[in-house]
């Protein structure tokens, strides 16, 4: 097993075995349980804004385990350890990219098949927001990662993390929300805002990587 695959399956193991992946999945289907309450029991509404909904929470279920991305590597050293054996922070941002998405992504969306029962999603707009998600979630991964790279070892990183994370993750929900009722023209779009995203990831996260340990 290369040292990328290795990183990868340590890295999806630990989310779950402390708990990181599934905090968030738990943090939105809360949204999902919370938003009728908060809205009524207005089903024609519920169903017009569900989708919308489901994007807002799986954004901010995105931003939590930010902090467990990149920090504990750094303050262990495991990070130093990868540099000196010459490995690019580049690549072992894009194995914490795919790691992140593998206990984030498929989760994520078996929750929004429960989260669209209690907004009252039907099937069709569903399949829609699942294929949106299969096509964002990978960006919304990457800019984590790179946001955790970025405030890795700050004072008040949570607070950072979201200032940082949260304005350039509005194109991806914008697209996101958009491309439910707004046709291919729209998920076209999002899927070219997420792979902008797991494009230029990998090379920010690796500077920042870089920089910190200067």
């Amino acid at each position: 097993m290369s040292v990328v695959a290795a990183l990868i399956v340590r890295d999806v193991r630990r989310a779950w075995s402390h708990g990181g992946a599934s905090l968030p999945i738990a943090f939105f289907l809360l949204v999902a349980i919370l938003f009728p309450f908060a809205i009524g029991p207005d089903s024609v509404l519920l169903a017009q804004v569900g989708g919308g909904v489901i994007w807002a929470a799986a954004l901010l279920a995105a931003l939590l385990p930010v902090e467990r991305l990149v920090a504990p590597d750094a303050e262990s050293g495991v990070l130093d350890q990868f540099a000196i054996r010459g490995m690019s922070m580049a690549a072992v941002a894009a194995a914490k990219i795919a790691a992140h998405w593998l206990s984030f992504g498929p989760p994520l969306m078996l929750a929004a098949l429960l989260a669209a029962g209690l907004l009252g999603i039907d099937r069709e707009t569903l399949a829609t927001v699942e294929l949106g998600l299969l096509i964002g979630t990978p960006g919304l991964a990457a800019l984590a990662v790179a946001t955790g790279a970025l405030v890795a070892g700050l004072r008040g990183a949570s607070a950072l993390a979201g200032l940082v994370m949260l304005p350039v993750a509005v194109p991806l929900l914008i697209f996101g929300a958009g491309s439910i009722a707004g046709g291919p023209g729209a998920v076209k779009l999002l899927a070219a805002v997420s792979l902008l995203l797991l494009a230029g990831a990998p090379f920010v996260a690796g500077a920042a990587i870089r920089a910190g340990r200067a």
